[in-house]
């Protein structure tokens, strides 16, 4: 039997507001609160996460840099990239962390086939690639088994802001977008497509759900 999850579409959002209310969403839910997957665009930023090094943000210029709670070093977060936070009950799922990674890349890999493209996941790089360039990053947190953070997928984006970080920490990574690979040129193209590989992953239902409220941003 499918679980049921909530599918919010934010549209394009700065991105603290955004993570503040992921925040008290996780931390307000109790053990039978609905699951739901957050859809978004988000204004440039350069995210640096709890393990990430202020050294790998090289010239971040005119794009803001906001040290957050997942996991991982730093990436870019802009228009013509999807961005889709699971907020979900692990335990209720009965899947662990390692596990529930796995089903997020294989979500976004099934969708890179429905465009004919191979993509492949790395050992101790979380994300996946195409051709040794990355096209989609993860970054996550659990707090009392339930997830919040997501991934991140380049559909048709300005690649430049990458050039001014080591993208996951790692010096020299090439990314890669989607439409730089003959897919389609909006993230509105991919996202119906990106859900239904996530719902096949994780045995969830969707029901399409208003946009949350966000904060004020200061």
């Amino acid at each position: 039997m499918s679980a049921p999850v909530i599918v919010r579409q934010l549209g394009r959002q700065p991105y603290e507001p955004v993570w503040r209310a992921m925040q008290r969403f996780t931390d307000a839910r109790g053990p039978d609160g609905a699951d739901e997957l957050w859809v978004v665009e988000h204004d440039p930023v350069f995210t640096l996460g709890q393990a990430g090094k202020p050294e790998h943000v090289l010239v971040a210029g005119d794009i803001p840099v906001v040290q957050v709670d997942r996991g991982g070093q730093v990436t870019y977060h802009g228009p013509g990239q999807l961005v889709v936070y699971p907020l979900l009950n692990l335990p209720r799922l009965k899947i662990g962390v390692r596990e529930y990674v796995c089903k997020i890349e294989q979500s976004i890999i099934d969708t890179l086939g429905d465009w004919n493209i191979e993509a492949v996941r790395r050992d101790g790089a979380p994300g996946v690639y195409v051709n040794d360039a990355k096209i989609a990053a993860l970054g996550i947190r659990v707090r009392r088994g339930c997830t919040f953070h997501g991934l991140a997928f380049n559909v048709a984006m300005d690649l430049e802001p990458f050039q001014r970080i080591n993208p996951c920490g790692y010096a020299g990574l090439q990314v890669v977008s989607l439409a730089d690979l003959g897919g389609p040129s909006s993230p509105d193209a991919v996202a119906p497509m990106l859900l239904e590989n996530l719902a096949a992953q994780f045995g969830l239902a969707m029901t399409a759900g208003p946009a949350p409220a966000l904060p004020a941003t200061e």
